[in-house]
């Protein structure tokens, strides 16, 4: 799994922390910013332009959010799963690639066959004394 370093987004707000991770993603993508931008537009088909792209990684530019289109194209034309890793660690979930689900459904299937196995012994006990 892929993050940001807790110590290098730090902020008072959502909005500040955001801004710093695009900031950084922006800084490590390997791409300039007017690429980014271009890239962008062309994704959207509609303009991006340096100046909003740079507002949308300015702490001191809270009330310039991005939109979900765009924050879409900028994880697009960046190529970094942090970006979406921050949004999703909040809430308790991970970005993981697709080849692995099947090992995650794997993990669960085994977790619900011991449930499943653990509520059987219990049945039995309670059938052997009667319902009690």
């Amino acid at each position: 799994m892929v993050q940001f370093d807790e110590r290098l987004i730090r902020a008072n707000s959502f909005s500040g922390r955001l801004s710093r991770a695009i900031s950084i993603s922006l800084q490590e993508c390997g791409q300039s910013r007017e690429d980014v931008a271009a890239r962008m537009s062309a994704i959207l088909e509609r303009p991006v332009s340096l100046p909003m792209l740079n507002a949308y990684s300015s702490a001191m530019r809270e009330g310039h959010q991005i939109s979900v289109p765009r924050f879409d194209a900028l994880v697009h034309a960046t190529g970094d799963r942090r970006l979406l890793e921050f949004m999703a660690e909040p809430h308790g979930w991970a970005v993981i690639e697709r080849r692995y689900l099947p090992m995650i459904e794997l993990a669960a299937v085994s977790e619900q066959k011991k449930d499943l196995a653990q509520r059987e012994r219990m049945l039995r006990r309670q059938a052997v004394r009667g319902g009690r």
